[in-house]
């Protein structure tokens, strides 16, 4: 899966919280893009995301990720 956007679209990389992370949102995890296929609202306000690789990741209310944010101009 290539999870950067194709055909020139300018990409932004912006901090995301779990207040934040969206479906379908595309997250560096090592350098590598994941996109979120679904995520879940756990206890103490964290979330689980799933991503279209199938791997899970556990956020916490304190933890930062790097996501890439599609600019659009119109």
């Amino acid at each position: 899966m290539n999870g950067f956007p194709s055909g020139g679209v300018l990409a932004s990389p912006d901090e995301i919280t779990t207040a934040t992370v969206q479906r379908g949102g595309v997250i560096q995890i090592g350098g590598q893009p994941c996109r979120v296929a679904d995520l879940r609202q756990l206890p103490a306000g964290a979330k689980r995301l799933l991503f279209e690789s199938g791997e899970l990741l556990t956020m916490h209310t304190r933890t930062r990720l790097i996501t890439l944010r599609v600019l659009r101009r119109w």
